[in-house]
């Protein structure tokens, strides 16, 4: 592709194209800005969504990654000047490079992740070099357009940003709602470098072809070829790069794994020291439950809220369908409601035999409502009184997830209960996170609850928390069974009396509530796991 640089069309002012083809030309080329435009806020959003799901920290993988592209950018677009005497060259170059580049980011970053441990720094280096490569397009685009068509410069700014913002925004929509779900995060990258390199190089070739040399032609042409031919071959081996990438994350055998709009579901098999079989399900990276010992967890997460009124219980979360088994346990529920984002976890839950075997088919029991929304806009339309609340998220370690910790969000909450309801929140490790722990009981304090907090132990997880609350500022809920709960391998009542008691190091501390303005549990939660 370096033949590009000898150019012909720059050695002398080129004429215009007749009149006749002038429209034609410069549709094309604002359709090469279009597609061009699409691609660049693709790379952009695809960078800082990987960030999330491998790192977390979404609002600060966000600020990096448009930080340092926008100043690539403005750095890229000076750098690009020198070349404007050899447009049609150099913006076909940029556009190879941007296409060979952005199509890999995102399996060059999963490497690295993988296997270097060198995410962050590898992330600044493709970030600043997508950026410059997009901040060079625009000055190399305006100077072809002018070969169209002089125009008056106000007159062609404004034609060419207007065209350029549209297709960020075509490229923006497309990402949520159509590459990640068909293609995935690795194959939607190359893709969009596919479709960036055809409308980068082939676009603007056929619009100057006789403007430019037959030789500088072919070697174009043989440039996006090779281009094509990596990303082509790249977008063949990324199921398998993937699979053997992922499994470098993880100590055991993968046996499911999947990458939905929402999060990296994975699931791994091993034997566990007893023996027994150790079916681990990880939501980003971060375990969620071991079948060895899930049962400590879900049985203290929904025996004692429902130690009272049962008959309609709401669970939000829970897309594992494991509390959900619990809650089955009792036969005088009537009513389930199942409020889980992922649409993809309820089905694995269903449909994946080993953990419809551990959650004993709950979410078919026909007691069962299952719905998939986000459950902070789900409560506010909801209407229905539930007698017993089971809050079962991940950690608050996103600000997605930390909105579902908030003031706002035990507000909503308080909506749907009766006086006589109880609420019980899964709140995070005491000794590994205390002032997360300790800012969930405050938040949910702050919301109008009388709160209970105990604590247990669970082996694969170690020490770990929740919170009964019950509305009102009254007494705080004795935690216990119902009498007629049924047998429990891990939970008593002698147990229970013991969870609440904290040792002197993890007693309650001085700690804000979480509101939607103040995610104090985020900065919590970054700031104590960072640590381990």
């Amino acid at each position: 592709m370096t033949t590009a640089l000898h150019d012909r069309d720059t050695a002398a002012p080129a004429r215009p194209p007749a009149a006749r083809h002038s429209r034609g030309a410069r549709f094309l080329l604002l359709l090469a800005v279009f597609l061009c435009a699409a691609c660049g806020l693709v790379y952009e959003l695809a960078l800082t969504a990987l960030g999330s799901y491998l790192i977390g920290n979404s609002v600060l993988q966000t600020s990096v990654v448009i930080s340092v592209m926008v100043f690539a950018m403005g750095v890229g677009s000076l750098a690009a000047k020198p070349l404007r005497r050899r447009p049609v060259g150099a913006f076909a170059l940029v556009e190879g490079a941007l296409a060979l580049v952005g199509g890999l980011s995102v399996l060059v970053l999963y490497a690295a992740f993988a296997w270097l441990r060198l995410y962050t720094p590898a992330m600044v280096v493709v970030a600043l070099a997508v950026g410059l490569l997009i901040g060079a397009e625009i000055p190399l685009l305006m100077t072809l357009l002018q070969r169209i068509r002089r125009q008056e410069a106000g007159s062609a700014v404004a034609d060419m940003f207007a065209v350029d913002y549209i297709g960020a925004l075509v490229g923006g929509l497309c990402f949520p709602l159509v590459l990640l779900p068909t293609f995935g995060q690795l194959k939607g990258a190359l893709v969009v470098g596919a479709v960036n390199a055809v409308a980068g190089v082939v676009v603007v070739v056929f619009i100057f072809r006789r403007q430019t040399r037959r030789i500088v032609r072919v070697g174009l042409l043989c440039g996006v070829a090779a281009v094509l031919a990596v990303l082509g071959t790249a977008y063949v081996l990324a199921d398998d790069l993937e699979v053997t990438a992922r499994q470098q994350l993880y100590k055991d055998p993968i046996v499911h794994a999947e990458t939905t709009a929402y999060q990296e579901i994975v699931v791994t098999r091993s034997t566990a020291f007893t023996g027994e079989p150790d079916m681990r399900l990880f939501l980003n990276g971060d375990l969620q439950f071991s079948s060895v010992d899930e049962y400590r967890y879900h049985e203290s997460l929904v025996h004692p809220a429902l130690s009272g009124g049962r008959g309609n219980v709401l669970i939000m979360g829970g897309g594992d369908g494991l509390a959900l088994r619990e809650v089955l346990r009792y036969d005088d529920v009537r009513h389930v409601t199942l409020v889980e984002l992922d649409p993809a976890m309820t089905r694995l839950a269903r449909g994946f035999a080993p953990l419809r075997e551990l959650n004993d088919g709950a979410l078919d029991d026909p007691r069962v409502e299952v719905v998939n929304a986000d459950a902070f806009n789900w409560l506010r339309d909801a209407r229905q009184r539930y007698d017993a609340v089971i809050v079962d998220f991940p950690d608050p370690d996103t600000a997605a997830l930390a909105k579902l910790y908030s003031v706002e969000f035990y507000s909503l909450l308080g909506q749907v209960l009766t006086p006589q309801s109880k609420v019980m929140v899964q709140s995070g490790s005491p000794f590994f996170a205390p002032k997360t722990f300790w800012s969930i009981a405050t938040t949910i304090g702050t919301a109008g609850y009388a709160t209970t907090e105990f604590q247990i132990d669970v082996p694969s997880f170690g020490n770990w928390g929740f919170v009964l609350a019950t509305p009102g500022d009254g007494t705080p809920p004795p935690l216990r069974l119902a009498s007629d709960a049924p047998p429990l391998r891990y939970l008593d009542d002698a147990v229970l009396e013991a969870a609440t008691v904290f040792p002197v190091d993890r007693r309650r501390v001085d700690v804000r509530p979480s509101t939607l303005m103040d995610p104090a549990v985020l900065e919590y939660v970054q700031n104590e796991w960072r640590n381990y």
